[in-house]
């Protein structure tokens, strides 16, 4: 079933707005701050009240909630776009339900990056980061062959499959009001972290600060949730990720 068809002011507005929010959020990961006083103004004198390791742990967070917009936002456009044009047919206030369904897909990949922000802590308490990046050949080896190994799962196609297909997705889990659309975002916003989460923690072995492994899996998340080989990608990378990890693991 096709959507109906959006107005053109109306998607050259849309396009513009998530187009604008992902270059802001590459913008802030180009320049990002690595202490209190790189923020400058009030941020830094709120930041340099707080205790050293929380001030780093919000940084550290802003880092990842930024970092998920930039990445992610693109891969989720045309999702958001088949929104607007059914609840522009609908009629109502579009705007308002289209950025409640964006605010609602944006808040799940905040809340990984609370969960993300706790993992890179806790990896290096135990000492097995430095400068964000996996000190270990063996804890590599371990983080590729779990995320190769996730991409081959049933459960990995299922969310995949709900990523893949806007219209199904939409026609299956459609709520209406402002309500509905923020619960809509929400309902996909899991469904794309259960496709990408493992994808995020190959972060850990590239270096989460490594821009061009940032853009890198963003392309890879794009490939695989907008064009009709995604399932096929998935497997091939799963199978590559498994044979670098046995590579790694053996070279030891």
């Amino acid at each position: 079933m096709a959507a109906p068809t959006l107005p053109i002011g109306e998607r050259i507005l849309l396009y513009a707005g998530l187009a604008a929010l992902t270059a802001l959020a590459w913008l802030y990961l180009v320049r990002m701050p690595m202490t209190p006083q790189d923020l400058g103004g009030l941020g830094a004198r709120m930041l340099s009240a707080l205790p050293p390791r929380l001030a780093d742990l919000w940084l550290t967070f802003m880092m990842w909630a930024v970092m998920m917009v930039a990445m992610m936002v693109p891969s989720a456009s045309p999702m958001v776009m088949a929104y607007a044009r059914i609840a522009s047919a609908r009629g109502g206030h579009p705007a308002l339900r289209v950025w409640l369904f964006a605010s609602g897909y944006i808040a799940i990949w905040t809340l990984f990056s609370a969960a993300a922000t706790a993992i890179q802590f806790a990896l290096l308490h135990w000492s097995l980061i430095s400068n964000a990046l996996i000190t270990t050949p063996l804890a590599s080896a371990a983080i590729l062959a779990a995320t190769g190994i996730y991409q081959l799962t049933p459960l990995k196609q299922v969310c995949l499959g709900r990523c893949q297909s806007p219209i199904g997705f939409l026609m299956t889990h459609w709520r209406d009001g402002a309500a509905g659309a923020l619960r809509m975002g929400l309902m996909h916003g899991a469904f794309c972290a259960g496709c990408c989460w493992m994808l995020m923690a190959l972060l850990f072995v590239a270096g989460v600060m490594n821009l061009a492994w940032v853009a890198a899996i963003s392309v890879f998340v794009l490939l695989e949730k907008a064009t009709s080989w995604g399932r096929a990608i998935a497997n091939v990378s799963g199978i590559a990720l498994i044979a670098c990890a046995i590579a790694i693991a053996l070279r030891r």
